[in-house]
């Protein structure tokens, strides 16, 4: 095994985490997301090694590495090894310009907090790899590389979000995403006097890779139940308020409640975009709000903890918006609060907080950023 101490690098590049704002759980039903690229971020040292075939990788966070021939990628035991091997595997489906490489990684994203360390590991390995052997793939070829990636060696089945922000945002703008087409808009986010707060529940509850993809399942059920009185509708893209209202009796009641969640939550994300580019600030939150309701009863994939984070939010005047983000189970909330009342409201919440559940609460403000980028190229 190779020794990773002064260890120098021949590419370096960040891959940030992400937050999304609005639009949860529908990037898997082609909706629409509104996500950016955060100061989290992963940084990746790379250089060739000597050899054709062996590659060497090492968290500088867990202190742990392994090793591996490009001739036998396979799935492995060790679910963090996957993330690295299924990027691999994905590359070498599209070029044979792989070769024996070092990389050493570290993060300062916060693990289980639902800001997608996941998406960022996958995307940075694999821009990273892009660039040290010219390989020639495109920023989206990377994207969806990537989202194949965790498909197929690590198991959650998710949509295209989490990488697609990873690598394609823009500083200070957040992304319009429509999750069909792949198509983006690039909207300036301006939400002075507010900053972005994330309280981090700091559970990870055991459930959030099983039920996310049960929760696929169930939307593909309600489709193939709708498509059977309305033969054009592929995806919940294509189904409005009027058409769930023609099949309720048809439709499972948690099928239903399913459906009902995502078609409203597309609608929401729309309204969003459309209060932020017109600066009404307060109806955007009460549109993060009413997602989060959505997910807690008719989604069902919030939990307690998630729940009285948000609660606790509403009785602050200086908090216009507040909901869970990511998978669900455990993770962070999102909220827009003013900046002079986030010392106060940190305290006094995490009070409550480790009164409530025995947990320290962890917070931190995350500011929008650029995608993965190059912080020094080879020479």
């Amino acid at each position: 095994m190779l020794k990773f101490n002064n260890f120098k690098s021949q590419i370096t590049i960040e891959s940030p985490g992400r937050i999304n704002f609005i639009g949860e759980h529908t990037d898997y039903n082609d909706g629409f997301v509104l996500p950016t690229a955060i100061d989290k971020k992963i940084t990746f040292k790379l250089k060739y090694n000597d050899s054709k075939n062996l590659c060497n990788v090492y968290s500088a966070n867990f202190k742990v590495s392994f090793s591996f021939d490009l001739n036998h990628i396979k799935i492995s035991q060790n679910e963090w090894e996957n993330y690295i091997l299924g990027v691999i595997y994905e590359i070498q489906q599209l070029t044979d310009k792989l070769k024996g490489f070092d990389c050493v990684f570290s993060s300062d994203i916060p693990v289980g907090s639902g800001i997608s360390s996941s998406a960022a590991l996958e995307c940075g390995l694999a821009f990273g790899l892009n660039e040290l052997f010219d390989l020639g793939l495109s920023k989206r070829t990377i994207v969806e590389l990537s989202q194949r990636a965790e498909h197929n060696f690590v198991g959650t089945k998710c949509g295209i979000m989490d990488q697609y922000a990873s690598v394609m945002s823009k500083k200070d703008h957040v992304i319009l995403l429509d999750c069909r087409s792949l198509e983006h808009e690039y909207i300036p986010i301006n939400i002075k006097p507010y900053k972005i707060l994330l309280l981090n529940t700091n559970v990870a509850h055991s459930l959030a890779t099983s039920e996310y993809n049960t929760r696929r399942e169930e939307c593909e059920k309600g489709v193939e139940i709708i498509n059977s009185k309305y033969p054009d509708v592929f995806t919940l893209r294509d189904v409005d308020e009027h058409m769930l209202g023609e099949c309720i009796k048809i439709l499972p009641a948690v099928i239903y409640n399913r459906c009902k969640y995502v078609i409203e939550e597309k609608s929401r994300v729309l309204k969003a975009v459309k209060a932020l580019k017109e600066n009404r600030l307060t109806d955007f939150g009460q549109l993060m709000y009413n997602t989060h309701e959505g997910l807690s009863h008719e989604y069902q994939v919030s939990c307690l903890e998630l729940d009285f984070l948000v609660d606790y939010s509403k009785s602050y005047d200086t908090i216009i918006g507040s909901r869970m983000m990511g998978g669900g189970f455990g993770g962070c909330t999102i909220n827009l609060i003013q900046e002079d009342a986030i010392l106060d409201f940190v305290k006094n919440v995490s009070k409550a907080y480790l009164k409530k559940f025995d947990i320290q609460l962890t917070s931190f403000e995350a500011n929008p950023r650029e995608g993965t980028s190059i912080l020094k190229n080879k020479k």
